[in-house]
């Protein structure tokens, strides 16, 4: 697991230091978007082929200073997923409020039995995190509402659920980020129940700098190489 380093400009207060953390969003986002653009039009092809509608996503999180903002992703779920309670069973039900996700989703796009969720279209767009390609040039660099690197886009409910006034608002200070600390050393293995997510989510928020950023980064490159993306 990566170290965590306390720098002088923890949690990216000084004015200078998130300058800095922006121009960095800026010229990484620009580069990877532009990269991204073909790969995430042959996706949005083939989404719309397999199950119509729009291939993009929109969903609410909690940003920072506890700003609302719109996540868009390419959508790994069938048309009308927005209500999980009309479409999970009981069991799911409560599979699904411990941490926000399934092991094997019925909503995912080519979900025909119980055991696709782990390799029907949704489920692989998911493990590859190429559903998060459009995060890259609306979230970082147009709207600049999230970072490359941060604590993950949290739902409203997800936050209140998990987290203590205090917690909130530490985790508030910083922006979201499409990669961070949890999801490069953990993801999968650290949950809510066992309060290992919110501490690492919380120790990135307390001790965030432009080194450990970097760290972080490439952390992530070698996850995609090595496809472990979440489930």
């Amino acid at each position: 697991m990566m170290n965590v380093r306390t720098a002088p400009c923890a949690a990216v207060e000084k004015r200078g230091c998130r300058a800095a953390k922006r121009a960095l969003d800026i010229v990484l986002s620009l580069l990877l978007g532009i990269l991204s653009l073909i790969p995430m039009g042959i996706l949005a092809a083939v989404i719309v082929c397999r199950d119509g509608g729009s291939p993009f996503y929109a969903q609410s999180r909690v940003g920072q200073n506890g700003q609302e903002f719109k996540l868009i992703k390419l959508r790994s779920m069938k048309k009308g997923s927005d209500r999980p309670e009309d479409i999970l069973d009981e069991r799911q039900m409560r599979e699904y409020q411990k941490e926000y996700k399934l092991d094997d989703d019925p909503r995912l796009i080519g979900w025909k039995k119980p055991g696709d969720g782990s390799c029907c279209f949704g489920a692989r767009l998911r493990r590859s995190s190429l559903d998060e390609l459009p995060q890259i040039l609306f979230n970082v660099l147009l709207t600049g509402k999230m970072s490359m690197v941060g604590p993950r886009p949290i739902l409203r409910q997800e936050l209140e659920e998990n987290y203590t006034r205090e917690e909130q608002e530490l985790l508030l200070t910083v922006k979201p980020g499409l990669t961070g600390y949890w999801q490069v050393s953990a993801r999968n293995n650290a949950s809510y129940g066992a309060g290992e997510r919110q501490k690492m989510e919380l120790s990135y928020a307390r001790n965030a700098n432009l080194l450990w950023d970097i760290q972080i980064l490439f952390q992530t490159l070698k996850a995609v190489i090595r496809k472990q993306g979440a489930k």
